[in-house]
């Protein structure tokens, strides 16, 4: 079941105007190039930002994600028919023999279990071809980043078309390693509601990673510091055999 930030028509529908600098998706979308990528899956695809970046670039796509209400503002977008679009997750995909398979924005700590989380890398073992590559980023639990997880730093106050003037926030409720509990705030001025979501989120090591990929019958490449946050996260790059 998918947070109500991603499941809640109405937060959907706010999600990238509070979120709007994406810059840090272009180093994915240059692995298409760097690795001649022209079926892509985008696993956790969420309101189809990079989905369609990567179909602008020329490439087949396919994005999945289990939150509907993310998916139907995805699918309004300028370019979304030329991405496919499937609701629901990894491990129920109809054959697809991509080229390559990316998980953004940190949907690789949504997993919390280690049944759901080599399901889903089997899920897309199965996705893509032989010699096919998986790419996906997570934070590095070394670096602590929930300690900046509260409303001090993370408040924003924002005016958006249709909407009126948002705010949100983060606020941590819970630290219990390897599991980081917070709570998403989101109030529309408007007319006065506001709504709560609530996460949890995973925090692997790089250890536990590299032995699950194995494990789904993934090799590890390498490790590479995420584009926009060298030192903090990490990304992991990995092919079927």
């Amino acid at each position: 079941m998918p947070d109500s930030i991603f499941a809640d028509p109405r937060l959907a529908a706010v999600y990238d105007p509070l979120d709007p600098d994406r810059s840090d998706l272009e180093p994915y979308a240059d692995m298409i190039d760097e690795f001649g990528a022209h079926h892509v899956l985008d696993v956790g695809c969420g309101t189809g930002t990079f989905a369609i970046m990567l179909a602008g670039r020329g490439a087949r796509v396919v994005g999945v994600d289990p939150a509907l209400a993310s998916l139907e503002v995805a699918r309004n977008k300028a370019g979304a028919e030329a991405v496919t679009w499937i609701h629901g997750d990894a491990t129920g995909l109809p054959p697809l023999a991509c080229d390559i398979a990316f998980m953004t924005a940190n949907v690789a700590q949504v997993f919390l279990t280690d049944v759901d989380w080599l399901a889903t890398l089997r899920g897309i073992h199965a996705a893509v071809r032989p010699g096919g590559r998986l790419v996906f980023e997570t934070r590095d639990p070394a670096r602590e980043a929930w300690r900046e997880w509260h409303r001090d730093a993370t408040y924003q106050r924002v005016e958006i078309p249709g909407s009126g003037v948002v705010e949100d926030w983060t606020d941590v409720t819970e630290v219990a390693l390897p599991f980081v509990t917070f709570d998403s705030f989101v109030r529309f001025e408007r007319d006065g509601e506001e709504i709560r979501s609530t996460s949890t989120l995973r925090f692997r090591t790089r250890e536990e990673i590299a032995s699950t990929l194995a494990t789904a019958g993934l090799v590890l490449d390498e490790v590479r510091d995420a584009p926009d946050r060298a030192g903090r996260e990490l990304v992991f790059l990995a092919h079927r055999n």
